[in-house]
């Protein structure tokens, strides 16, 4: 049997290990990206799914031409302050890695201001976050990756892609410091990929980003300090 880690996409291979995968213990995790036993699924259920970087597809798909502008306005949906925080901060992030730092500048200078228009939240705690990123999982990147592949568009297909492993790498965090608290970083480090959002826990930073490819120096440690 051959199992598959959701995040990464690194396979276990029975045939490979003296110790087959149903027999690991519930501690194991994946010795790439550090994911939980939980996260591996079998190759066999998951024919149609990928979990790597998004494939060159076979056979382009037909152009779709957007003929109908209100078909196109129906799908528009007003953002939240928070939600435009969040994107002009995103867009602030990959000027950056162009060294564009006019542009930089000014998203960031976007962000802060929609950060500041953004009323806070009295009653988020951790379980209502598990909650919220089981939800991104479960349907919103569902959603988008259905209309991303409908409409032939690699490039949303690949932030789907990115995002997905992301947070479900997120999800097993959480659900690991919901279960151990004080001793979940206990001798230990979390970093943070400033590339895609990756997060790891270890001694030092993995090599390269399971997920995006990037080297370790692209990982920050994070030290637990809360934004002023």
């Amino acid at each position: 049997m051959k199992y598959v880690c959701t995040v990464c996409g690194y396979i276990y291979d029975d045939a490979e290990h003296d110790i087959p995968f149903a027999d690991l213990p519930d501690s194991w995790v994946c010795p790439l990206c550090g994911a939980p036993k939980a996260l591996f699924e079998k190759v066999e259920d998951k024919v149609e799914k990928t979990y790597g970087n998004p494939a060159e597809p076979e056979e382009k798909a037909e152009t779709v031409q957007n003929e109908k502008t209100a078909e196109t306005d129906e799908d528009m949906v007003e953002l939240s302050a928070g939600e435009l925080s969040s994107l002009f901060s995103n867009l602030a992030r990959g000027c950056e890695k162009q060294y564009q730092s006019e542009a930089e500048s000014c998203f960031r200078e976007l962000a802060d201001y929609f950060e500041d228009l953004t009323p806070q939240e009295s009653n988020l705690d951790i379980e209502y976050l598990s909650e919220l990123v089981k939800h991104d999982i479960d349907v919103n990147y569902a959603d988008l990756k259905a209309k991303a592949q409908a409409e032939n568009d690699r490039g949303t297909l690949r932030v789907t892609t990115w995002g997905e492993k992301v947070s479900r790498m997120a999800k097993s965090l959480i659900d690991r410091y919901l279960n151990d608290r004080d001793g979940f970083l206990e001798n230990t480090n979390l970093y943070i990929c400033t590339v895609c959002g990756f997060l790891y826990v270890g001694d030092n930073p993995p090599e390269i980003c399971p997920v995006c490819k990037v080297p370790s120096w692209k990982f920050e440690k994070i030290d637990g300090r809360i934004k002023k």
